[in-house]
């Protein structure tokens, strides 16, 4: 098994317009490729950035006959890459939507697929309001995949800030851990970079994080900074606001290097919930 490559992350700005993204994040994956790169991430809604939900429906289709997923596979198997479409809306027959993830091989082949399974369903102090849960339909299962270099678990966004999930994964045997995201740029400010080291730092994995960025034509601004980070916490790499790729090296034994020095996935204990004690005095 390998264990060194260059992993790359497309960071975008995707508007309501799927022909308009396809085409800006071939572009920047075809860059991504020229760099070096053999496993590349786009973010979370790599096909399109769409609040409504009447125009999102309108706008997809099932798997079987999305073209967005069509062209990847095409794209993938032509460059020899690795590529990873962070998530594209997927239409379900019962009117429902997945937000899934596509791991792709250099064959074109969808070796992995995964469905979002913590819904963002927030008020925010601005004034942003956001339910998934009415769109959307939640993934179940924890998901998986081999690459040459080391084992990938899959993970989308607001599933960043349940570190039960991580700590799954990790333990399932993932060294690299993706989060792609559209972080609102509100939370984005306050907490992208303190939960994705501590889940590197919780896990003993790489984090390859691919964002969306800016002021979207649908409405939303999403915070960017595009991340990359090491099994240490360190970051590697780190992108802005703008549609842009970032790079780094990965090298699988700082994983082991990691947990070597910090054996807490070992460590776990059982432990009994504490007794309601309101009430009670001393």
């Amino acid at each position: 098994m390998e264990t060194q490559f260059r992993a790359a992350l497309v960071q975008l700005r995707s508007s309501r317009s799927i022909d308009a993204n396809v085409a800006d994040a071939s572009r920047l994956i075809r860059e991504a490729v020229g760099g070096g790169a053999r496993y590349v991430l786009t973010p979370e809604n790599t096909n399109v950035m769409e609040l409504k939900r009447k125009l999102l429906l309108d706008m997809i289709a099932p798997e079987e006959r999305c073209k967005v997923l069509r062209h990847y596979r095409e794209l993938a198997r032509e460059l020899v890459i690795w590529l990873h479409l962070g998530s594209i809306t997927i239409r379900l027959a019962d009117d429902k939507i997945a937000n899934r993830s596509f791991l792709l091989s250099p064959d074109g082949d969808v070796v992995a697929r995964y469905d979002k399974i913590h819904m963002f369903d927030v008020d925010l102090p601005d004034g942003e309001s956001y339910r998934e849960s009415r769109t959307y339909r939640p993934g179940k299962s924890t998901v998986l995949a081999d690459l040459p270099s080391g084992r990938l678990g899959l993970t989308i966004c607001y599933d960043l800030r349940f570190p039960q999930l991580y700590r799954t994964l990790a333990k399932q045997g993932a060294h690299f851990i993706t989060v792609p995201s559209a972080f609102t740029e509100q939370t984005g400010k306050a907490h992208w970079h303190v939960l994705l080291r501590a889940r590197a730092i919780e896990t003993g994995c790489f984090l390859f994080a691919a964002a969306q960025g800016g002021h979207h034509e649908s409405g939303r601004r999403t915070y960017g900074h595009s991340l990359i980070v090491s099994p240490w916490g360190e970051i590697l790499a780190e992108a802005g606001t703008e549609p842009t790729v970032v790079f780094a090296d990965i090298d699988r034994s700082h994983v082991a290097d990691a947990r070597s020095r910090i054996p807490s996935l070992r460590h776990d204990r059982p432990f009994e919930l504490a007794h309601d004690i309101a009430g009670q005095s001393g």
